[in-house]
């Protein structure tokens, strides 16, 4: 039997760590995440910024960069493939490799979206990370079960404009409490 596109349950949404994941991968991280489905989960951690500036990520690689802010930096997505990036973008979509969230959210890996980025000819809105977090069948359920995480609605202002530092925080107020007043083992009894 076929699966439906909506058994992505967590799809586009943010998963928030909760203030008792004490794992140092994800602790206090937000995550886009871009898949999730029967077969696992795959996300973005969006507020782990890195030392490398994207100017220098596009030395390395060749790339013209003279439209990219000097600030601009490079995310760590997460512990898998870190060699690896994503580009999570607004439209347009249709690079070389992408694959569409909603209609206004992308994810692409090919360089053909970092060479546009460069000449000033790519997205509005982007984020850079390296590496990727990955969960298998059913392992992600069962670590929300046990209160490591929360998910929330996505928000593209916490995303895009946010600061790094801030994305925790502000993603903890999507859902209308002080997450840092809930003990780890809220909810079981």
């Amino acid at each position: 039997m076929n699966e439906s596109k909506s058994d992505d349950t967590l799809r586009n949404q943010f998963l928030v760590a909760m203030p008792s994941l004490d794992d140092e991968n994800f602790s206090h991280t937000v995550s886009l995440l871009c898949e999730h489905n029967d077969s696992g989960a795959i996300g973005l951690v969006i507020n782990r910024p890195t030392e490398l500036r994207l100017g220098d990520m596009m030395d390395q690689m060749g790339l013209s960069h003279d439209q990219v802010d000097d600030d601009a930096i490079v995310y760590w997505g997460g512990p898998v493939q870190p060699e690896r990036g994503f580009v999570i973008h607004t439209p347009p979509g249709g690079w070389e490799s992408s694959m569409e969230l909603s209609e206004d959210l992308y994810v692409t890996t090919s360089r053909d979206i970092l060479r546009a980025i460069g000449q000033g000819e790519g997205p509005q809105h982007y984020v850079v990370v390296l590496g990727y977090a990955g969960w298998g069948s059913g392992q992600l359920e069962t670590e929300i079960l046990h209160n490591s995480w929360l998910n929330t609605p996505l928000d593209r202002q916490i995303l895009f404009e946010t600061p790094a530092g801030n994305r925790w925080q502000a993603a903890t107020r999507l859902l209308g409490i002080d997450v840092s007043q809930i003990a780890g083992d809220a909810g079981h009894a």
